[in-house]
């Protein structure tokens, strides 16, 4: 049992160092539109996403992936006042606002 219980303590703290943390890319990589300056990020799955996604009928097949809440194009970058919450590069900003799907931070 202590050997069990071993195991699988030095394979999660194997799996946490292994796993990259996310890190901004510069805004100019971003190819998929315009920046989104969103009021917050969050995995698909948590409870305020699903229920946006949800409510506009959107089925995601990865649940993983980071959702943009309350979002907005930034048209000017390089000024220091453009975004006050979290810039992002999203795969979909299609709906409007109200969600962008498949968001990663950038810097500004």
């Amino acid at each position: 049992m202590q050997f069990k219980f071993a195991f699988v303590s030095a394979a999660l703290a194997t799996l946490a160092v292994a796993t990259p943390a996310p890190r901004g890319e510069p805004a100019s990589s971003c190819s998929t539109g315009p920046v989104q300056c969103c009021q917050s990020v969050e995995p698909a799955s948590s409870s305020s996403a699903a229920g946006v996604l949800g409510l506009l009928g959107i089925v995601l097949q990865d649940l993983t992936v980071d959702v943009g809440l309350t979002c907005s194009p930034i048209t000017v970058i390089g000024t220091s006042s453009s975004c006050s919450a979290q810039a992002v590069c999203c795969e979909d900003n299609s709906h409007g606002g109200l969600i962008s799907i498949g968001c990663l931070p950038v810097t500004l």
